[in-house]
C-alpha cells in the first residue's frame, strides 16, 4: 500500500477548499432558499412576440387560449393544460372545481377567442380571416377546439386557407 506524500497531502487540502469555497458560494447566492416562480395570472395580456414562422405563432396561439379558457375558468394555465389531455383529465377537472360540461366548453371556446384577437393584434392572422374565425371558433365542436388549441400548427400551417381549415371542422 503506497504511503501518502505531501503532495498528495496538498491534493486532497486544495479539493476540500474548493469545495468549502463552492458552497459558499451556492449559499451567498441564495441557494439556501429555494422557491419556486410565480404562476403567471392567465387573466393577464400576454404580448406576442413578432412571430417567426409557423411554429412561433403556433406556440403562441396556443398559450393565448389556454390563458383565455384559464382565466374565464379561475384555473391556472398549466393546470387547465394538464385537463385537457383526455376526456377523464377533463372530467376529473370539472368535477375537482364544480364545472360543469358545458361551462368548460365555453371557456375553451372563449380561450380560442382570445387566441384570435392576439394573434390578429400580432399581425399573425390577417385581419379580414379574424371575424370569421371568431364566428367559427364560437360553435367549433369542443374535441375540435381542444385539437386546434394543441396542434395549433395545423391552424397557421394551412397555407393561409384558415378560414378553410376551420370551416372543414365545424359540423
Amino acid at each position: 500500500m503506497r504511503r501518502l506524500s505531501v503532495n498528495d497531502g496538498w491534493l486532497i487540502a486544495g479539493a476540500a477548499a474548493a469545495s468549502v469555497v463552492l458552497v459558499a458560494a451556492y449559499l451567498a447566492a441564495g441557494g439556501a432558499s429555494y422557491a419556486p416562480s410565480a404562476v403567471r395570472d392567465p387573466c393577464e395580456p400576454r404580448e406576442w412576440r413578432a412571430p417567426d414562422g409557423v411554429e412561433a405563432a403556433a406556440q403562441q396561439f396556443t398559450l393565448s387560449a389556454l390563458d383565455g379558457a384559464a382565466c374565464e375558468l379561475r384555473v391556472t394555465r398549466e393546470e387547465l393544460a394538464l385537463a385537457l389531455a383526455t376526456p377523464e383529465s377533463r372530467a376529473a377537472f370539472a368535477a375537482e372545481h364544480g364545472i360543469s360540461e358545458a361551462e368548460l366548453e365555453a371557456a375553451i371556446r372563449a380561450g380560442l377567442v382570445r387566441a384570435i384577437d392576439d394573434a390578429e393584434r400580432a399581425g399573425a392572422l390577417p385581419g379580414i380571416a379574424a371575424g370569421p374565425l371568431r364566428a367559427v371558433a364560437r360553435r367549433i365542436p369542443v374535441e375540435e377546439a381542444i385539437g386546434l388549441i394543441e396542434e395549433a400548427e395545423e391552424l397557421f400551417g394551412a397555407g393561409g386557407d384558415v378560414l378553410g381549415r376551420l370551416g372543414e371542422l365545424l359540423p
